[in-house]
């Protein structure tokens, strides 16, 4: 009762909305058994490459300011080869962002994209990434479309990522990048299938969003464990 007569008079006096909150929420300190893994930040994937991502651009300085929390950090390229099975232009009468049965699955179609060797295909010039210690390379199988960093679409071809992370002693990995709601959220949620703890940062990503895809990843990556989080929750970003 005393404890309510006390908070009734600071409401009254307006000390209470005043008030800073008692504990300030702990920033997430990356250490040497986490890593950062930036997710197909490449020209075509910017205003002006074959496959835009509205705002994909703004996510680099986001990017490289918070690679300076951290000491493990792992790229990934989308790289396919001419006439890739993810291209509509490989399927007679199908255009893109149709959906079509390839003998794995569902596939989306995109229009030509990320071809090997290609400025379009190129890291954005702006990354700072000195820690960078892996590039995976994705997508290169012409049948198989991939959109995760740790499996291509299959469901049973992998590319290594996760027992790399595993011998290097990584437990938790921090995922950004492009787009949230195809190889963003992939990744996230094989990195939890494979036994690690995920966390997406959501400012350092941006959506494609087709026929609600956003709020289908977020609802699906909330199940499996993937925390979501902003650049400002990581101490020494």
């Amino acid at each position: 009762m005393q404890r309510r007569t006390v908070l009734r008079s600071a409401a009254a006096l307006g000390l209470v909305a005043l008030a800073p909150p008692l504990f300030a929420a702990a920033k997430l300190k990356p250490g040497a058994n986490a890593a950062l893994i930036v997710v197909d930040v490449q020209n075509c994937f910017i205003d002006g490459g074959t496959l835009p991502v509205k705002g994909g651009a703004e996510v680099v300085p986001v990017i490289n300011k918070l690679s300076l929390a951290f000491q493990n950090i792992v790229v990934t390229q989308d790289w396919h080869t001419q006439g890739h099975a993810s291209f509509a232009s490989a399927h007679g009468g199908k255009k893109p962002f149709d959906s079509i049965k390839l003998n794995y699955g569902n596939q989306v179609l995109w229009p030509d994209h990320c071809v090997q060797g290609t400025e379009d295909a190129a890291l954005h010039k702006d990354l700072q990434l000195p820690t960078t210690q892996l590039i995976i390379r994705k997508g290169y199988n012409k049948g198989v479309d991939s959109y995760s960093a740790f499996q291509e679409a299959d469901r049973k071809t992998v590319t290594g990522l996760a027992g790399y992370l595993k011998a290097r002693g990584i437990k938790t990995v921090y995922i950004t990048g492009l787009a949230t709601d195809f190889c963003v959220a992939w990744t996230a949620l094989d990195a939890r299938a494979a036994g690690f703890e995920a966390y997406v940062v959501e400012d350092a990503t941006r959506a494609i969003d087709l026929n609600g895809s956003l709020a289908a990843a977020w609802k699906q990556m909330a199940a499996k464990g993937v925390k979501r989080i902003q650049s400002g929750d990581v101490e020494g970003a």
